[in-house]
């Protein structure tokens, strides 16, 4: 996936970890800047849900 032109978020900045997203073939494949090697792909459909679930809030971490 070396070939893949990757687009940084928006809400990213310079020093912080960035989401970073690319579309191949209607696929959106996502990763984290600081780990670019790990990628997960998604269809419209469940981009559209991981959208949804994020802005709702369904897949925060309660880590306190």
């Amino acid at each position: 996936m070396s070939d893949i032109r990757w687009q940084k978020s928006s809400f990213s900045t310079e020093t912080a970890d960035c989401i970073e997203i690319a579309r191949v073939a209607g696929v959106a494949h996502l990763r984290e800047s600081d780990t670019p090697h790990v990628i997960a792909t998604a269809g419209r459909v469940g981009l559209r849900a991981l959208v949804r679930g994020v802005k709702r809030g369904a897949l925060d971490l309660n880590l306190g």
